[in-house]
């Protein structure tokens, strides 16, 4: 599933495309990918310009010139690809072709994931009860250790959990728990304030290099992108279950908890 990485990869490829380029085209192939009648959302975009790509959490919200929104979660398996209309189109089947003049974005594997178009309150609602976003400004690592310090339970499961700090999933909670030294399935009550410190470094260290490298996302944005996906051949632990620790040597193993895939180094990460 695409995560704070990913999304944040997407939203700055986004912005460099298609703000204020109105929209010329909108076809919808599955219904259930978008959240009103096909005519009414065909109706409502048809000339609409993007005037600004936010993300949040693991959501895009496209702002619209006259006040609404698109707001997309593209779950398990969603992918996003930005084509010229001449070009071929993307081999995988799309839910929702949205084309910008010479140019059309492809959502790619919305069976699961969604394009809903909302007023901006209701884009509110949707959106209200996750928790803060580690990259933002107003995130420190004191308010980071007092958040998690009032938590019980897996450090995995917590930093999964959206209404507790937005945007990370299993990929990155695993590769964060791993560059901090810690077993992913620690409890957080049994960690003390300075790794749950070391914690808020890694994550930013991680999401951050992570952003830098485009995410692990399968497929390029548009022909000739090299940067996004680049990210996947970086992770230390995930989905490298059997290979060698990159710091010790020692075979990556994999486990799950709560129903979740979970990765680490049994080395490297001891159980708090």
């Amino acid at each position: 599933m695409p995560e704070m990485p990913e999304m944040e990869n997407y939203r700055k490829l986004l912005s460099n495309e298609i703000i204020d380029v109105p929209v010329t085209g909108v076809t919808v192939n599955r219904e259930k990918s978008v959240n009103v009648p096909v005519e009414q959302f065909t109706a409502a975009l048809k000339g609409a310009r993007v005037i600004y790509v936010e993300r949040r959490g693991k959501f895009l919200v496209f702002h619209l010139h006259n006040g609404g929104r698109l707001l997309l979660h593209l779950m398990l398996g969603g992918l996003l690809y930005y084509g010229h209309v001449d070009e071929p189109r993307p081999s995988r089947s799309t839910q929702v072709e949205i084309t910008f003049g010479e140019h059309v974005l492809y959502f790619i594997g919305l069976r699961l994931g969604y394009l809903h178009l909302l007023s901006a309150r209701e884009t509110d609602e949707v959106l209200k009860d996750l928790g803060p976003e580690l990259m933002d400004r107003r995130m420190s690592k004191e308010r980071f250790v007092g958040i998690l310090r009032k938590r019980r339970g897996s450090l995995k499961s917590t930093l999964v959990n959206q209404h507790v700090i937005a945007g990370i999933g299993n990929c990155y909670a695993d590769e964060i728990a791993f560059d901090a030294g810690i077993h992913p399935a620690s409890k957080l009550q049994n960690l003390s304030d300075e790794e749950l410190g070391q914690l808020y470094d890694s994550a930013i260290r991680v999401l951050t290099e992570a952003v830098d490298g485009g995410g692990y996302m399968e497929l390029p944005f548009r022909q000739g992108d090299t940067l996004t996906g680049a990210y996947n051949d970086e992770c230390k632990v995930y989905d490298r279950e059997g290979e060698p620790c990159v710091r010790c040597g020692t075979p990556i193993v994999k486990t799950e908890l709560s129903g979740r895939k979970l990765f680490y180094c049994p080395q490297c990460q001891h159980e708090a």
